[in-house]
């Protein structure tokens, strides 16, 4: 319910764009938190200088050493006039501050000439309510500067914090563009376990559509369904922003940076071929769940046909001497009662046997 409502206010906002000039920034998605939050990185292959929580007139009053990279995190869309300040301050189009804040984009590479802008999808898998989530991710390449824009807090990127923190690796000694590699493969790898959890949920799925073919089991293959479509859309798209991250022009991607996204793209059309081996499993498990609830009905109908064939000849036996005539010899046997019952009984399991030899049950 509450996420129907939360795609409600999003149409909302969308609908409210709608007629408006390109360029115009308009915040379409959801408000998680009450402010933004602010984060930054300056580090060099030999020092690294992490700042939390500062406000935007501290970022802009920082001058950055040119023997420095600097990585700026911004957490929460919802203050328009914040996002735009820094589009201004760092020279980035109109249409791209539109993009990020209009947080339904599909994944996508532009190449401007003084920055680089990708957007991604970030999946989070929902432990408790055995469900994908995922919020729209923007990055903007700078000179020596990577901005990262996010919906709410958590992210998958402490992996990269703290080897900028230990200076592990070669991250302190690269470029910000190996930054952003770094961060999107972060990115891609979270797919993996995203598919992971999704793939034992729909092993759990399958086996309650082999045991209890019911309505609630139905209802979960739809949402299983429905989440592969939405990660069909989110992944589908990587291909080409991957092409086209590896064919950036320098100074906004190096050539000992290419190697690594040649990397990523491996990845990328791995979770493609992952996910669509899940679609088809999914769209299998619907089809199994049908067959489950034929046989389940079939099973029913054949023992209802047992227990009515069983019920014929003895119904005709009772019948016969239901009938109201005068002189039936068989009413005046002492034992002609208990005789008639035997008869039945006899018939009644012999007929059973029959149909269990013939394995009809």
């Amino acid at each position: 319910m509450a996420r129907k409502k939360h795609q409600k206010t999003a149409t909302h906002r969308r609908a409210v764009k709608t007629g408006l000039p390109p360029g115009t920034a308009v915040f379409t998605g959801r408000r998680y938190m009450e402010h933004i939050r602010l984060s930054d990185f300056q580090y060099n292959s030999d020092d690294c200088l992490e700042r939390e929580n500062i406000h935007l007139q501290d970022v802009l009053e920082t001058d950055r050493s040119p023997h420095n990279i600097s990585w700026l995190n911004i957490e929460g869309l919802h203050e328009v006039e914040t996002i735009e300040t820094m589009g201004a301050q760092w020279g980035m189009h109109k249409l791209t501050v539109e993009d990020v804040l209009n947080t339904s984009q599909r994944p996508k590479l532009e190449e401007f000439d003084n920055y680089l802008y990708v957007v991604l999808r970030m999946l989070h898998w929902d432990e408790e309510n055995k469900r994908l989530e995922d919020e729209q991710v923007s990055f903007v390449l700078l000179q020596g500067r990577l901005i990262t824009f996010q919906e709410r807090t958590g992210d998958v990127f402490d992996h990269v914090r703290k080897r900028l923190r230990e200076g592990k690796g070669l991250l302190r000694g690269r470029g910000a563009d190996y930054l952003l590699y770094a961060l999107i493969d972060s990115v891609i790898d979270y797919y993996f376990l995203v598919l992971e959890k999704l793939g034992m949920r729909m092993e759990e799925i399958e086996d309650l559509v082999l045991e209890q073919p019911e309505s609630g089991v139905l209802a979960e293959l739809h949402r299983i369904r429905r989440d592969m479509l939405h990660l069909r859309r989110s992944v589908y798209p990587l291909r080409d922003v991957m092409n086209r991250f590896e064919r950036a022009e320098e100074p906004h991607v190096q050539e000992s940076t290419r190697v690594y996204i040649r990397d990523l793209y491996d990845h990328t059309i791995q979770v493609i071929e992952t996910v669509e081996v899940f679609r088809d499993m999914a769209s299998g498990m619907l089809d199994l769940y049908m067959n489950s609830l034929s046989n389940r009905l079939n099973t029913v109908m054949k023992t209802l046909t047992v227990i009515a064939t069983i019920f014929i000849p003895l119904t005709f036996i009772v019948g016969i001497y239901g009938m109201n005539f005068e002189h039936m010899p068989e009413l005046a046997w002492e034992w002609g009662y208990f005789g008639i019952l035997a008869i039945m009984t006899l018939l009644a399991l012999g007929m059973l046997l029959y149909f269990r030899v013939k394995k009809w049950f």
